[in-house]
């Protein structure tokens, strides 16, 4: 009976990876259709051109580098227009394993940390890149002319997107920490001072080796965990419960 279960649900995860790779694949086949491959990106090098000098254009120094970079990119795109079904196919995968209590903080925990990988992402595109560019492009010399490799860029870009992604995430650590007891949130409060020492040492470890970017990256951080500060208050069990699950009434 076991076994059948196991294989039950071998079969249902199999199902679930089949359809989100069958939503990844045709994501990436209407996008390589329209706009194309090339149009999406000129979309993602436009905060880089609009920083450099009129005129300047990117390098390709592969062979096959102009077909293969486009379609990396619109690669990226599709899985992040399908992350949403992604994570809801596992959520569909893993609820009915759980308790009703776990039910309701899975749910908005899944739906969060979506929109703010997303909210990270964006706010890297919109407002770090062309800042940093433009900063980078006002101290390089004038005798030099810049010619970005597309497939460095590229590289540069996949990074830069995970760790404001991953950074943003911060506030639902916070509060999954706090809300299991693994930390409380006074403890959380007196770590602000390594958190903030950690913070510059990260950005310093993934950004570019320019003091901007790394503030850019470090300051969100810190504020992000402030922000989980304030959730986790709300979410973090109660003294007296917490009492109660360690030392339980004896029956008389």
């Amino acid at each position: 009976m076991q076994q059948d279960t196991f294989i039950s649900h071998l079969i249902e995860l199999r199902q679930r990876l089949m359809r989100t790779l069958l939503a990844l694949l045709g994501a990436f086949v209407v996008l390589f259709a329209w706009p194309g491959g090339a149009a999406i990106y000129d979309l993602l090098a436009a905060p880089l051109m609009q920083a450099l000098p009129e005129g300047t254009k990117m390098i390709a120094t592969g062979v096959v580098t102009p077909f293969l970079v486009p379609v990396k990119v619109t690669a990226l795109v599709a899985f992040l227009l399908v992350l949403p079904y992604l994570l809801w196919e596992a959520w569909a995968f893993v609820a009915p394993g759980l308790y009703e209590h776990e039910k309701k903080l899975a749910l908005p925990i899944v739906v969060a940390s979506t929109l703010l990988f997303l909210l990270g992402v964006a706010f890297c595109y919109y407002f770090v890149f062309g800042t940093v560019f433009r900063f980078i492009n006002e101290f390089a010399p004038k005798s030099i002319t810049p010619a970005p490799d597309i497939e460095a860029y590229f590289s540069f870009v996949i990074t830069m997107f995970l760790a404001f992604g991953v950074t943003f995430e911060v506030p639902i650590v916070v509060v999954l920490l706090a809300r299991f007891g693994v930390v409380s949130v006074a403890r959380l409060r007196d770590a602000r001072p390594y958190v903030v020492v950690g913070a510059f040492v990260v950005a310093a470890i993934v950004t570019p080796p320019d003091v901007l970017s790394q503030f850019m990256l470090a300051v969100p951080m810190c504020l992000l965990y402030e922000a989980g500060l304030i959730l986790a208050r709300f979410v973090a069990p109660r003294p007296a419960a917490a009492a109660e699950s360690d030392y339980p009434a004896s029956g008389n």
